[in-house]
């Protein structure tokens, strides 16, 4: 592949990779061909993991699981070697959680992220907050060297057209004033939302609940972004939510870029 044709970036929260293999993972990554892959929510270690996902044919695979067994972690598939790793953001209160993995290519960083759940009472949204704030800060000057674009479960539906029922959610994790207005800071400061470059329609959503229903009603959140740095917007060719492949609460969601 030449450095300059474009790649095709997939991002999805797995919600467990032991679990989803079951439900054809393997098959779903050669299917949908990806040049970089991006999981999230693991929930295992490498050393937990049959070679069936640890070693794919046409990708190198590198992990940052969570010190906690069965909880967080972020591992990224590439067909390409990268230049150079960074295993979370240098920040021990978030590194433990195994929540962002960075790999550097020639022309770009591809930080693979696993933002913290505000939890039920917004128990967690302190936490939330500080966690955003730094990765904000970190992005920001990998983008000082070159393109970044950052993907992954980001826990916050931004904007009422991203959730189903926004009026019913406005004090809960994921839609709270305080997630919602960090987006804002996040967008506002030239990041671009790649689905929203291209789709302004309602009812695109990325996670249903496992309870009443919901992914047949389609009763959803869009939580799960690609974005790009300001400087880099004439790279982005395409985005999609690739709603119609199953396997976890969540889908996968597509970025094809330059």
């Amino acid at each position: 592949m030449k450095e300059n044709s474009t790649k095709k970036f997939i991002s999805w929260n797995v919600n467990g990779i032991r679990a989803v293999e079951k439900k054809g993972f393997v098959d779903i990554l050669h299917e949908l061909d990806a040049d970089v892959f991006c999981l999230q929510e693991i929930k295992a270690m490498p050393e937990q993991l049959p070679k069936t996902l640890t070693h794919i044919d046409g990708y190198n695979v590198y992990w940052y699981p969570a010190k906690r067994k069965g909880y967080a972690g972020v591992c990224t598939y590439s067909k390409k070697e990268p230049v150079n790793m960074l295993y979370g953001m240098d920040i021990a209160e978030h590194d433990g959680e195994g929540r962002v993995l960075t790999l550097e290519f020639d022309d770009y960083f591809m930080v693979n992220a696993y933002f913290p759940n505000a939890q039920p009472g917004l128990a967690r949204l302190d936490y939330k907050l500080a966690f955003n704030r730094d990765i904000h800060n970190f992005v920001d000057r990998l983008a000082e060297k070159k393109t970044v674009v950052i993907c992954g479960d980001f826990n916050v539906a931004h904007k009422p057209i991203d959730l189903a029922n926004p009026k019913q959610n406005e004090k809960n994790p994921g839609y709270s004033l305080p997630e919602r207005e960090w987006m804002d800071t996040f967008i506002g400061s030239g990041y671009i939302d790649t689905f929203r470059k291209f789709n302004h329609e309602p009812e695109h959503y990325t996670w249903w609940s496992y309870r009443f229903n919901a992914r047949a009603k389609n009763i959803g959140w869009r939580i799960d972004y690609f974005c790009v740095d300001p400087a880099s917007e004439a790279r982005i060719k395409d985005a999609a939510i690739l709603d119609n492949i199953f396997g976890s609460d969540h889908c996968p969601i597509s970025l094809d870029f330059e």
